[in-house]
């Protein structure tokens, strides 16, 4: 619907770049351009006097007039759109007619996306720092799915690098055997070595050396450091398992290592790069100078991700490369990024990064080198102790087995972590909430999740006393003069929306605009049932036949809506709650 208003919007103005909005107040239509106040200063008008110029060339479109009902002129030139009934009811089909599928589109068809998400430390248990690229990765990688795009994830392990250094130091220091060794265990080398280094500076040089060590293949170094990963890797999957997280590629930086050498050779014969104080740099017009060489020789985060660049080009040919990374990365992304571009690697690939905020708790930022880090495991068994107190209240939980009651609480305490980190703007820092992760009458995936249970408990006493077959829309509606009173509005024309939400999300890398719109469907979904009688105690007459059928359809649009939504997100929806 909006791509066939917009159409009709640039052939009545001629405008290619054409805005069109959802109304927060819905009193004002179901869409709104200020087309006519962006024009007026340009073409010497009033900027309403231009609207109701726009508004008699649209009402003639006799495409717009199969979809649009009415078109109107408001405030100082607002045009406002208001779909007919018909329309609306051909979405509510849509829906039912689709089930999982709604929403989904062959925009991305022919096109490809690479992902760069989750990237956790080698050696390192997983923090709830990283937890925000997981999960924002991960929703963005299920978005462009759904529109058709080929996506590739990508988990850029950090398994190289001085860190590696300073844990073979440490190894070799305490005369350790790795086979004695766990992922915790080996965090703890590495806080305790940054606390001795603190002391005694001179540990960084050996720290450095043992990194050179490794890159030049020394045996004894490569050997503990292989093991090191197949540590961590393993700890890894354990903790994307109970996220429900799944990634194609898992490239780490020392995949690239025989690559580097490659990307140095062509960055000198081209001429960007130069000697500074035996380090080998480049140097931009208006960012910082990077580091492309140590002056030990040593390779660096910078080297490696140019290296991982021009991989990814080749390798997958993308439209878009996608860094789901920190927002302490914007300097080095826009450095990795200038520089990619000077070396005529971009012809058809965009580089985007999603630069996301921290997660901070009230004693303010974490530290794994400080030993302060939180862990996200921690986190997770929490949540899911609190969602299990939140089901046992429940009365649709009632004569559920206590394993089928583990995992209802699984389902909604991750969920509960996920839609809270989802439903901020990815730029945005998040002050650790538990109340408001849980919170049942706002704003929340638990909200959300008993919605949609409650949409089912409604079908199912449907189909077991009525037989009403919900999964199909009457075919009368279109003949019979059926009014929808406001409350059912509200739900149809919010059902509406939902592919372009989707669409909206993955041009802007933000899925919480998908939160925000589900968040909106389940409160008006709830204003109806509370509001109005869906299952009548008897059917006494064709009209009130109709009624509960077209309310069971509605439901059930609701349901598969909420249902394919949260799935986007990464989250599950349970039967009972």
């Amino acid at each position: 619907m909006k791509n066939k208003i917009v159409s009709a919007i640039s052939k009545s103005t001629g405008v290619k770049d054409v805005r069109l909005e959802i109304p927060e107040v819905r009193e004002h239509g179901d869409y709104s351009s200020n087309i006519a106040l962006v024009l007026a200063k340009k073409r010497k008008k009033r900027p309403r006097d231009l609207a109701n110029e726009i508004v008699k060339k649209l009402e003639k479109d006799r495409e717009l007039a199969k979809i649009v009902s009415k078109i109107e002129v408001a405030g100082p030139g607002f045009i406002n759109f208001w779909l007919s009934k018909e329309t609306i009811l051909d979405e509510l089909r849509k829906v039912l007619k689709l089930g999982e599928k709604y929403g989904s589109s062959n925009l991305g068809k022919r096109k490809t996306v690479v992902i760069d998400y989750s990237s956790p430390n080698i050696a390192k248990r997983f923090g709830i720092g990283h937890m925000r690229s997981t999960i924002i990765g991960q929703a963005l990688y299920n978005l462009y799915s759904f529109l058709g795009y080929k996506v590739i994830g990508d988990n850029h392990l950090g398994d190289w690098g001085t860190q590696f250094g300073t844990l073979l130091a440490q190894i070799r220091i305490s005369n350790i055997e790795i086979r004695n060794l766990n992922i915790e265990k080996l965090e703890k080398l590495y806080v305790e070595f940054n606390k001795k280094a603190k002391d005694n500076p001179k540990l960084w040089d050996e720290a450095r050396a043992w990194f050179k060590k490794l890159e030049d293949g020394d045996k004894g170094a490569r050997k503990i450091w292989k093991q090191i990963v197949e540590i961590s890797k393993k700890e890894f999957e354990r903790i994307y398992d109970l996220l429900g997280i799944k990634i194609d590629k898992s490239f780490g930086e020392s995949f690239y290592e025989d690559k580097m050498k490659a990307i140095v050779d062509e960055l000198c014969q081209k001429g960007l790069s130069k000697k500074s104080k035996g380090a080998e740099i480049v140097e931009f017009d208006d960012l910082p100078p990077a580091m492309l060489i140590k002056s030990d020789y040593a390779t660096t985060y910078y080297t490696r991700d140019l290296a991982t660049v021009k991989f990814r080009v080749e390798k997958f040919k993308p439209d878009i490369i996608i860094y789901e990374v920190g927002s302490e990365q914007k300097l080095h992304f826009k450095q990795v990024f200038a520089t990619a571009g000077l070396m005529g690697w971009l012809k058809t690939t965009k580089l985007v990064h999603v630069a996301h905020g921290l997660i901070r708790f009230k004693e303010g930022k974490m530290s794994t080198r400080r030993g302060q880090s939180v862990m996200l495991e921690d986190i997770l068994d929490e949540s899911i102790k609190r969602a299990k107190k939140i089901i046992e209240k429940s009365e649709m939980s009632r004569g559920l087995p206590k394993k089928e009651k583990y995992a209802v609480a699984k389902t909604v305490g991750i969920g509960a972590i996920k839609y809270f980190d989802l439903s901020h703007h990815y730029s945005s820092d998040i002050i650790f909430d538990w109340e408001k992760m849980f919170v049942l009458e706002g704003n929340s995936a638990p909200y959300l999740q008993y919605t949609h249970v409650r949409t089912q408990s409604v079908l199912r006493k449907a189909n077991g006393k009525w037989k009403v077959e919900s999964g199909k829309l009457n075919s009368q509606f279109s003949n019979f003069n059926f009014q929808f009173n406001k409350e059912e509005l509200a739900v149809l024309r919010s059902l509406v929306h939902f592919p372009e939400v989707i669409e909206d999300c993955a041009r802007a890398y933000s899925p919480n605009l998908l939160c925000n719109y589900l968040f909106g469907l389940a409160q008006k979904y709830n204003t109806f049932y509370n509001q109005h009688r869906i299952l009548p105690s008897q059917i006494t007459n064709h009209k009130s036949q109709i009624t509960s059928e077209f309310r069971l359809a509605l439901t059930s649009a609701t349901g598969q809506t909420l249902k394919n939504g949260l799935r986007l997100l990464g989250i599950e929806t349970p039967r009972k709650m």
